[in-house]
């Protein structure tokens, strides 16, 4: 993300990210609190503290077993029993599929295993390095990111706002989107 805002010339974008994406957009804001304007992180907080549940949860879901070292995308793809879960899978299948050819997804998630499974490195501390304006964003429902660790991660922020959606899962809601672009509207 710093390399790309470099490459196009980028003055203090606006950046988003939901999940996974959340926690790249946060952590360009602790390496260099300059380089943009207002950060949303939705649902992606969750791994700034070392000792998530995420971690194990992502374990069970991409490698079969809360113990699990390596990825197992035939479990991966027994777990999506929701259907809000069954419908972002077949979009993460849809997605890699179709980019890099059929059966893909299988490679995707033997590299997403390691990276969704352990600490960046950051901790809710480090977010007291962000220099703009960031929106911790999450549903009341997430099984990811807790009420809890937004809360924990808001605090933590010297410029925050936080935003908990009621009724709400570990997913991108027309609410969520409305909450996002409200508060980078804010923030131009």
């Amino acid at each position: 993300m710093l390399a790309l805002i470099d490459a196009l010339g980028l003055d203090r974008p606006l950046i988003a990210g939901f999940s996974e994406g959340a926690t790249t957009a946060t952590i360009v804001g602790i390496r260099r609190p300059d380089s943009v304007r207002a950060i949303v992180n939705h649902a992606g907080y969750d791994f700034f503290n070392p000792q998530a549940p995420s971690f194990t949860i992502m374990r069970q879901m991409l490698g079969g077993s809360p113990e699990a070292t390596e990825a197992n995308p035939d479990a991966a793809a027994g777990f999506a029993q929701s259907p809000e879960m069954q419908a972002m899978f077949e979009l993460l299948k849809a997605d890699q599929d179709g980019a890099q050819g059929e059966g893909y997804w299988r490679e995707y998630l033997r590299l997403a295993f390691h990276r969704t499974t352990r600490s960046p490195g950051y901790t809710f501390e480090d977010l007291g390095k962000i220099a703009a304006p960031t929106l911790i964003l999450v549903g009341d429902r997430d099984q990811f990111c807790t009420a809890e660790e937004a809360l924990t991660a808001y605090r933590a922020l010297k410029h925050g706002e936080l935003a908990v959606l009621p009724d709400t899962g570990h997913i991108i809601t027309p609410t969520a989107i409305d909450s996002t672009i409200n508060f980078l509207d804010r923030h131009t």
